[in-house]
């Protein structure tokens, strides 16, 4: 018999909705409101800051603080330079794949709305063979159908304009969630199932619960160094995602091996303070719940670096989604890793006791 999903149809519509919006770097506001409003039911307050993360929180007045975090943004490009027969080039706001972009149609964003465009690129015919230039940064460019930078311009495209993909949300073989901007629109998802689950099942917690939205994290993590000096947490358990290392080209013994459908992964690495990861792991061996262990040299990459070395030192942990191909348009993820991560917050959270330091020297 089929396990029953904790994902429910209303779930599913808001993921929908929020990873078909875009939110890229700088510009997340808009995806933040989807996500607040989803989240209202389920939570005491909202705090906002000014570059637009946004929290939830549960227990407001409770003096201990727990965190549990995503981040909002997607990778994204710039207009840098408008040329005088109407093409544009860009630089990368995050980090943006110049591999991908030939072919890819694009939106860009402007005062006037979203003027269309087009990654173009040399027909193969014209190409000599053997010496072929593969996309690079200094390369690729934008056709937005003018033959002259004033056309450009007539559309209100300047320098500056920020620009996506439109790709947008599909289900593969049932199971697979596939869209751009999965890195780490699901954290957000996540993160949002687990006090929607809290809710409906009535649990009360001893803390203060900050369901956390971060803002620029690929630019350098920079909405959970702002954020965590605001709300001066105890504990952050942060999700992020990660590389499913089973397809071609990637070298297990660099990357590790970590697959699609095999469960969350939990990350070793200096910024995760080992008594809350053993917490996490216990949660998971006693619910049942499979996961998958990363080791990680130095820093996470994530947001769980900010969070952790912040205000003196934060117990920090990383629960990772295992993902296929990303920073691209077609990133993929397993619809029961997706719950298991749910599954795997939220068990933990009901193990986390009020005032509960994970000091090594009590």
């Amino acid at each position: 018999m089929a396990k029953k999903s904790i994902l429910t149809k209303k779930s599913i519509s808001f993921l929908e909705k929020y990873l078909n919006n875009a939110a890229p770097t700088g510009y997340e506001w808009e995806g933040q409101k989807i996500w607040m409003d989803y989240l209202k039911p389920y939570v005491d307050e909202f705090i906002t800051d000014t570059y637009g993360t946004a929290v939830g929180v549960i227990n407001p007045d409770a003096p201990f603080k727990v965190v549990i975090e995503g981040h909002a943004d997607e990778i994204s490009w710039y207009v840098n330079y408008i040329s005088d027969n109407g093409l544009i080039y860009v630089i990368r706001n995050g980090g943006s794949d110049h591999q991908i972009a030939p072919s890819k149609i694009v939106n860009i964003h402007t005062k006037n709305g979203i003027v269309k465009g087009v990654f173009g690129w040399p027909a193969i015919h014209t190409r000599l063979k053997g010496k072929e230039e593969t996309p690079k940064l200094d390369n690729i460019f934008i056709d937005v159908g003018c033959a002259t930078k004033e056309e450009v311009e007539k559309l209100g495209v300047h320098v500056g304009c920020v620009i996506t993909y439109p790709d947008e949300f599909h289900i593969l073989n049932n199971d697979k969630f596939v869209c751009r901007a999965l890195d780490n629109r699901m954290g957000g998802f996540m993160i949002a199932e687990v006090a929607r689950l809290l809710k409906e099942n009535n649990r009360e917690l001893p803390f203060g619960l900050y369901i956390t939205n971060s803002v620029q994290e690929e630019i350098g993590l920079r909405g959970a160094e702002m954020i965590t000096q605001r709300i001066k947490p105890d504990i952050a358990i942060v999700t992020d995602v990660t590389h499913d290392t089973t397809t071609p080209m990637i070298d297990k013994k660099k990357e590790g091996h970590l697959e699609l459908g095999k469960g969350p992964v939990i990350a070793y690495a200096p910024a995760v303070q080992q008594k809350l990861r053993d917490l996490i792991i216990e949660a998971a061996e006693e619910n049942h719940i499979p996961f998958q262990r990363s080791a990680l040299s130095r820093a996470t990459g994530t947001d769980t670096d900010a969070f952790a070395y912040s205000n003196g030192g934060v117990a920090s942990a990383l629960i990772s989604l295992p993902l296929r191909y990303m920073h691209t348009t077609v990133e993929m993820v397993h619809k029961e890793d997706v719950e298991n991560v749910i599954k795997m917050i939220y068990e933990s959270l009901l193990r986390i006791k009020d005032g509960e330091t994970f000091s090594y020297f009590e």
